[in-house]
């Protein structure tokens, strides 16, 4: 029985630290695309849907 709690114990100790180190990765803006949004308007995604709306209906 003693083993189980050590076991619970030593899960949360992990969990709390991948939960400390995913707010700290937030707060440090790792998830910020700020390079993205400005290219995204240099592809047009039109011509992506018609090269395959062509080859569906060429099968």
């Amino acid at each position: 029985m003693q083993v189980l709690i050590v076991l619970v114990i030593c899960s949360l100790v992990v969990a709390l630290g991948f939960l400390a180190a995913f707010f700290w990765s937030v707060k440090d803006n790792q998830y910020e695309d700020t390079y993205t949004p400005s290219m995204r308007i240099l592809f047009d995604d039109n011509e992506v849907a018609q090269d395959i709306d062509s080859k569906e209906t060429q099968k």
